[in-house]
């Protein structure tokens, strides 16, 4: 069931923008489709091209400039949403549109005020439309996974018979659970013989904190393709993190054995570019590239690391391009963790000395957040200076004083 090869459709120039804070202008957008195509992504999803003049200027840009992914623009079932991609992507060296429909009957009711049959029609005839325009059609229903199952089957297959080659399942809202929607792609390959030859895809955001959960149970079932965002921004709480889902393909590669186009050592470094753009970037414990994804303070942890780093980390920090691991000291650090800076620092004490120091270490990390290497020094000279004409107590003394 999981394919031999998946496909990553990068949306942080369209879905991760909408994210409040995150807007981007031309020139922006277009260093990081540059940072995306270095990546490896197969797919640019480069923005709406009839939402804005800025954006269809950028979706022009980036196809004209990036040659190596497929460019895709979204689009409602709307002629004029199909025709302005059209135009914007009218250089792409390949072209996709992604054409979004709701499905769920609270979306069909309530936002379009349509029938499931209107919806049925709008489908069928924007897709035809698109095939007239486009290399490849994509086509999403809209809040899929609150969808009913029979007229979701209903829209898929009248998506398909109308041309998409490319179906997305998107949990819009983030409401599923992995084995939930595993299942729905499991259930249209079992209920729609037409599927075969279709990719289908995975669109997961983050409101209950599952989107890379979803993404993988997706993969499980057999979605050839994922659609994530460099460092999960997105509507609301966000989408699936593109990192965390190829460290996990990597990670767990006894349970996906399926290739990709993603170069893993590059990973930290788009992580840190896309900051530097939009001007915030993700909390410390952010998984794969957050600043404490490798770093320890913990004794029991550090203890295990400096023994070897994979008594406590899962991946080699370079293997996604990240620095080292950091052994942070603080209130819940050990002894062989502090010997080991002090080491570091041209400091080597005796057992004895080192207990010492190491006591009144743990009662200055009691009272401060950060202890930094000054401390360390400071701590280790103040107890070697009880000593008549210590020379080491000397020599700290300078270090610290130059440092």
């Amino acid at each position: 069931m999981i394919p031999d090869q998946v496909l990553f459709l990068d949306t942080t120039l369209r879905d991760g923008e909408q994210s409040p804070g995150c807007s981007m202008n031309v020139q922006e957008k277009l260093r990081m489709a540059h940072a995306l195509e270095a990546l490896g992504v197969n797919t640019i999803e480069a923005g709406f091209a009839i939402a804005s003049e800025g954006d269809f200027r950028a979706i022009e840009a980036i196809s004209h400039e990036v040659r190596g992914p497929g460019i895709a623009s979204l689009s409602r079932a709307r002629r004029e949403d199909i025709q302005s991609a059209a135009r914007a992507l009218d250089k792409a060296r390949c072209s996709r549109i992604h054409i979004v429909l709701a499905s769920s009957d609270i979306h069909l009711q309530y936002k379009l005020k349509i029938t499931r049959g209107e919806a049925l029609e709008q489908a069928d005839s924007s897709i035809r439309l698109a095939c007239t325009y486009f290399d490849e059609v994509e086509f999403s229903p809209e809040d899929a996974t609150r969808t009913d199952p029979d007229f979701l089957c209903q829209m898929v297959a009248v998506a398909i018979d109308a041309g998409a080659r490319i179906i997305n399942l998107p949990d819009t809202v983030g409401y599923s659970i992995p084995a939930e929607y595993g299942a729905i792609f499991e259930m249209l390959r079992s209920r729609l013989p037409q599927v075969a030859g279709i990719t289908l895809s995975s669109h997961c955001h983050n409101d209950l904190g599952l989107a890379v959960a979803n993404t993988m149970a997706a993969v499980a079932a057999g979605a050839q393709q994922v659609e994530c965002t460099i460092n999960g921004i997105g509507e609301r709480a966000g989408n699936a993190a593109l990192e965390e889902v190829a460290a996990a393909m990597m990670v767990r590669r006894d349970m996906f054995p399926c290739s990709h186009s993603i170069v893993l050592d590059r990973l930290y470094a788009t992580c840190q570019l896309l900051p530097e753009i939009i001007g915030f970037g993700p909390p410390p414990n952010k998984a794969v590239v957050g600043c404490n994804a490798f770093a320890h303070e913990a004794g029991i942890h550090q203890h295990g690391v400096l023994a070897n780093p994979l008594t406590y980390e899962i991946m080699d920090p370079s293997s996604v391009g990240a620095p080292t691991h950091r052994i942070v000291l603080g209130k819940h650090s050990g002894r062989s963790a502090l010997a080991h800076r002090l080491e570091e620092l041209g400091v080597s004490l005796e057992a004895s000395d080192l207990e010492i120091v190491y006591r009144r270490f743990t009662e200055l990390a009691d009272r401060r957040k950060a202890i930094f290497d000054q401390d360390l020094l400071a701590l280790v000279s103040g107890h070697l200076r009880k000593r008549p004409h210590s020379e080491q107590a000397l020599m700290i003394e300078k270090v610290a004083h130059t440092s």
